[in-house]
C-alpha cells in the first residue's frame, strides 16, 4: 500500500477500535471464552516470571495481559497498552474490577512504541498485528524494545477457511452488496497472517532467531442465529458495523443466510462454530 492509503488505514482502524469499544466491553465475557485457548496458549509460551516487565499490545479490554499481570506480582509490572483510548478506558475498568495493582495504563500504537531500548522482559498481542497497517514495523519495534532473552507471545487468525466464526456472515454481507470484497494477504485484515511462513518471515525480519508457530483450535457456541449475529455485530470491527447499519429487510436477508449457513453447525440444539488461531512464540 502507498503511505497515504495506509495512513488512511490507519485512521479507520483508529475509529472502529472507538465506535465498538463499548459493545466489545459488555460482550468480554463470550469473547475472552471464545479466546480462551489462545490466551492460554500465549502465556504458557510466554512464561512469565515474577518480577518481570510486560507489555501487551493492542490490549483491548486487557485480560490476556491481567493473567500475566498475577503471576509476575506486587514486584512485576504489566503496561496495558491500545491505540484506542475508548479500548484502554475498558481495560482500565476491568483491572479495576480485577483489583489488578501493578498495571499501568498507555495508549500506544504498536508501530511507534514509546519505550526505551532493552526495557521489557516480554510482549503479549493477540489478534492485533494482523490487522496493523505496517505489521513488519511493529514487530521490529517489538524486538527493539525487548531485553536480551525476552520474548514474544502472539495469536493471529488462520485461514478464512479454518474461521467459519468471520466467514459465514462475511459471506453474506459481499454477496448482497453491503462490504466489498476483502483484498487478500499480505493486504492488513483478520486472515493477512494466517500463513505460517508469512509471520515465521516476518518474525525473523524483524530480528528474532528462535520463532515457533502452532495452529490452536477454538469454538464459539451459540444457541440461535440470532445470538450470533448479535455477538459479531458487537465485537467484529467493520463486519460488526456493517450489520449493526442494515436496514430491517437487509437484515432479515442476511438472517436468512447465516440461518441456512449455520445448519452444517448444528450441536445440541444450538450451534458449535469452529474457529483456529495461529500461535506464536519469538525470541
Amino acid at each position: 500500500m502507498a503511505t497515504d492509503t495506509l495512513d488512511d488505514y490507519r485512521h479507520a482502524i483508529y475509529e472502529i477500535a472507538e465506535a465498538i469499544a463499548p459493545t466489545w466491553e459488555r460482550r468480554r465475557a463470550e469473547v475472552e471464552e471464545l479466546s480462551a485457548p489462545f490466551r492460554e496458549w500465549m502465556l504458557r509460551a510466554l512464561g512469565p516470571r515474577e518480577g518481570d516487565t510486560v507489555l501487551e499490545l493492542a490490549a483491548g479490554v486487557g485480560d490476556t495481559g491481567f493473567e500475566a499481570a498475577a503471576i509476575v506480582g506486587e514486584t512485576g509490572r504489566l503496561m496495558t497498552t491500545d491505540v484506542s483510548p475508548a479500548m484502554l478506558e475498558a481495560a482500565r475498568r476491568r483491572g479495576a474490577e480485577l483489583g489488578v495493582a501493578n498495571a499501568g495504563y498507555r495508549v500506544m500504537d504498536a508501530e511507534r512504541i514509546a519505550l526505551d531500548d532493552n526495557s521489557v522482559d516480554g510482549v503479549l498481542c493477540r489478534f492485533g498485528y494482523m490487522l496493523m497497517a505496517d505489521p513488519a514495523t511493529a514487530l521490529a519495534e517489538t524486538r527493539r524494545v525487548l531485553r536480551p532473552g525476552g520474548r514474544l507471545a502472539l495469536a493471529v487468525w488462520g485461514t478464512a477457511e479454518q474461521n467459519p466464526f468471520f466467514v459465514t456472515i462475511a459471506v453474506s454481507l459481499v454477496q448482497r452488496g453491503h462490504l466489498p470484497l476483502p483484498e487478500p494477504p499480505p493486504a492488513p485484515g483478520p486472515f493477512s497472517m494466517a500463513s505460517s511462513e508469512r509471520t515465521e518471515g516476518l518474525l525473523r525480519r524483524a530480528g528474532f532467531a528462535e520463532v515457533r508457530t502452532e495452529e490452536v483450535a477454538g469454538r464459539f457456541v451459540a444457541s440461535d442465529a440470532d445470538e450470533y449475529l448479535s455477538v459479531i455485530a458487537d465485537t467484529a470491527g467493520p463486519i460488526g458495523l456493517t450489520l449493526r447499519g442494515l436496514a430491517e429487510p437487509d437484515r432479515a436477508a442476511v438472517n436468512a443466510d447465516v440461518e441456512n449457513s449455520l445448519r452444517r453447525f448444528a450441536a445440541d440444539g444450538g450451534y458449535e462454530i469452529p474457529c483456529l488461531a495461529l500461535c506464536a512464540v519469538a525470541s
